[in-house]
């Protein structure tokens, strides 16, 4: 990863905003643009994060992503039911 892989001029501004972020920005930049690789390193550093979560916190950090789930399967519960 490199704080200098370049943002296109191209891209809207919200999407240069955030991708001028420190260090969420910068990992996010090498995988919308830098190498193909890029995206399996992010998700080892997310998992590494969630596991040092768990370690501080304990059963709390392991269903902060189950929690964040609920509404997303509630508007996929929705989507199917209407269709």
């Amino acid at each position: 990863m490199s704080i200098l892989t370049p943002i296109p001029p191209q891209a809207p501004l919200f999407i240069r905003l955030a991708l001028s972020i420190p260090l969420i920005g910068w990992i996010a930049r090498d995988v919308i643009y830098g190498a193909q690789e890029n995206i399996y390193y992010a998700l080892v550093i997310a998992l590494a994060v969630w596991v040092l979560a768990i370690m501080k916190w304990g059963i709390i950090a392991l269903m902060i992503p189950y929690l964040s789930a609920v509404p997303l399967m509630f508007i996929v519960l929705i989507a199917i039911s209407k269709g």
